[in-house]
């Protein structure tokens, strides 16, 4: 172990128990306690490695492993973004000292900076993610605090009817125009559409593949393409070698733009995004009849609590079950209005 100066701080170069080597900040322009902080941890890495004592691991290390071994997330600029907004609460700390009590202020510090509750469950989240990391697959924690969750409010549903979205098809450019028509056909995602290339269109079997790479769950997806999805694609064959979507030559990289928002208003549209289009597919879906199990196939969800929140569009699933719960004999089927 080692201590030196940068500009006016003191800061430490150490080697854990098990081989990691880190720089920390001393935290301080004192040679003197820079120096106390060095002999302590040169003491407790001392124990570790004769008494078998369990090590205890700076944020830091904790913070670098974890980046390391999730560079394949998509998320990852998300969870740097969090990161860095703990720096402040835990660069000094080590990950035992993650505690309840720790965990309940920064809680309610990031709350009090005016972020949605659900914003605030993702900082738990990955918090949660971590300690679990350290416990079950790093072996550097022998036990990890609850972390609780703030409640959240409903998610969001928002759709158009097919007149409100004639309307807005009427006022967008033909690029975007296209785009939302394939992606009412589709239910696919913003990013799925905008990155769709002619290598993911399977002409024989009339599907497109989005790569588990480009999924949202990670999961490979076959797209079933009906009539009004092909007559998009055939409008488009032949506009670019690679991207099926483009503008002016050129892939676009969001279609929620300048020129959406401006047909929305022109179209009387209010409170809708680009992503409400997935719902408005969803919506018409169950209204026409789709089951759920299939709907939740046919988005490519994990999880059929993400489906659910469309089932109260239509009724019709249950109506053979209606009068189940009527007496014998009392299940006529007297016609209303007669």
């Amino acid at each position: 172990m080692s201590i030196y100066k940068r500009k006016n701080i003191w800061w430490l170069q150490l080697t854990l128990a098990d081989g990691t080597r880190i720089q920390k900040s001393a935290g301080t322009q004192i040679k003197a306690e820079a120096q106390e902080l060095h002999d302590k941890l040169k003491s407790e890495a001392w124990q570790v490695k004769r008494l078998g004592c369990q090590p205890k691991y700076p944020w830091q290390a904790v913070a670098v492993r974890w980046l390391k071994e999730r560079e394949y997330k998509k998320s990852l600029g998300d969870d740097k973004a969090h990161l860095r907004w703990l720096d402040p609460y835990l660069h000094d700390k080590t990950l035992d000292q993650l505690n309840r009590n720790m965990l309940e202020t920064i809680k309610n510090d990031r709350l009090s900076t005016g972020v949605s509750p659900a914003t605030v469950n993702r900082l738990l989240a990955l918090l949660s993610a971590i300690l679990r990391a350290a416990k079950e697959d790093w072996e550097w924690l022998d036990k990890i605090p609850a972390v609780k969750l703030l409640p959240e409010p409903l998610q969001r549903v928002r759709w158009l009817t097919h007149d409100e979205a004639d309307r807005v098809l009427a006022e967008l450019p033909a690029h975007l125009n296209a785009m939302m028509r394939f992606t009412l056909a589709t239910g696919l995602r913003e990013s799925n559409v905008t990155g769709l290339q002619w290598s993911q269109i399977d002409k024989q079997r009339n599907c497109a593949w989005v790569h588990d790479y480009e999924a949202k769950n990670g999961k490979s997806l076959s797209v079933p393409l009906g009539a009004l999805a092909l007559d998009v694609l055939y409008e488009n064959f032949g506009k670019h070698d690679v991207y099926v979507f483009t503008y002016d030559g050129e892939p676009l990289r969001h279609a929620n733009n300048k020129a959406w928002r401006k047909a929305l208003k022109r179209a009387g549209i209010s409170d809708f995004r680009w992503h409400d289009l997935r719902h408005t597919w969803a919506s018409w879906h169950i209204q026409n009849g789709t089951p759920i199990h299939v709907l939740k196939e046919l988005g490519g969800w994990s999880d059929l609590k993400m489906v659910m929140r469309y089932a109260h569009l239509s009724s019709e699933h249950l109506q053979a079950f209606g009068n189940n719960a009527a007496k014998k004999g009392l299940q006529s089927g007297a016609m209303l209005g007669g």
